[in-house]
């Protein structure tokens, strides 16, 4: 059985239970989304051949200090860096280090900072120089997934609405959809009721009511669904070490559709691509 209840009402951790915020909680969220937004943006021209992911992992630190914003990765359950930076074959989760970026790599960097105790969650996929037409499209059908995934947000439907909007699509480009990692609330916590998943039927999983917030963040690949965790405990790969993308929003249900938190004000959502 699901449960809703007004996030003022809430405990202070995740018991289930779905919270329901107010427009002012949805000022308070959109604010720490858009600190994020900013950063993202900014590493569009930084993301480059022999740039190492530890060198963007600084921007993103400082970039948050410079704007009161706290990266919530930052000691998260012994995570030491401020970004999660995953390239090529890396589904999610890699940690930046001193290895340069190469020509012709894809990397998604996903960035959560906290602002005022709200966190905003996004991510984007940057190409490395000129990449090929096959990483190219992955990262076009991975955008769609996700704008699709958000369309179908709306008060009464269902998040399996989400996830069969996106599996739909991908499939039919040929591509796959991880099944081991989904969206999650997020507010005051980083990850909350409920999960998102990026799979699914549109019958299936909680109702979606106004004042729900939460991530939406496929993860498309272009050989097979299943990934496996390296001895980092972090680290998620694909097992046939086929090319991954994945894109981020965070996002709010409204009375008649949804609110995109971390657009990006310069309209970078998708760094490198023809918009």
């Amino acid at each position: 059985m699901v449960t809703y209840i007004e996030a003022a009402s809430a405990p202070y951790k995740n018991t289930g239970v779905i919270r329901l915020y107010t427009p002012e909680d949805f000022a308070a969220i959109k604010r720490a989304c858009q600190v994020t937004a900013r950063c993202l943006d900014e590493l569009a021209n930084r993301v480059k051949p022999g740039v190492t992911t530890d060198e963007i992992d600084r921007f993103v630190f400082e970039f948050g200090m410079d704007n009161n914003a706290l990266p919530a990765t930052l000691n998260y359950r012994g995570y030491t860096k401020s970004s999660c930076t995953s390239i090529n074959h890396v589904v999610c989760h890699g940690i930046p280090n001193e290895k340069p970026l190469r020509e012709g790599d894809v990397v998604n960097i996903d960035v959560t900072y906290i602002v005022d105790g709200w966190h905003g969650d996004s991510s984007r996929m940057y190409p490395v120089g000129e990449i090929k037409r096959a990483a190219e499209r992955l990262l076009e059908v991975t955008y769609e997934c996700l704008m699709r995934g958000i369309a179908a947000v709306k008060p009464g439907a269902r998040t399996g609405a989400i996830g069969e909007a996106i599996q739909t699509f991908a499939e039919a480009e040929r591509c796959s959809v991880v099944r081991d990692f989904c969206g999650h609330g997020v507010g005051r916590l980083f990850h909350d009721a409920p999960n998102i998943l990026h799979y699914g039927r549109a019958n299936e999983g909680p109702e979606l009511r106004e004042g729900m917030i939460f991530t939406i963040e496929p993860m498309i690949n272009l050989g097979r669904p299943h990934v496996k965790v390296l001895a980092d405990g972090w680290t998620a790969v694909t097992r046939d070490r086929s090319l991954s993308a994945q894109y981020e929003h965070t996002v709010g249900v409204t009375a008649d559709g949804c609110e995109i938190f971390t657009l990006s004000p310069a309209g970078l959502d998708r760094p490198g691509l023809p918009t």
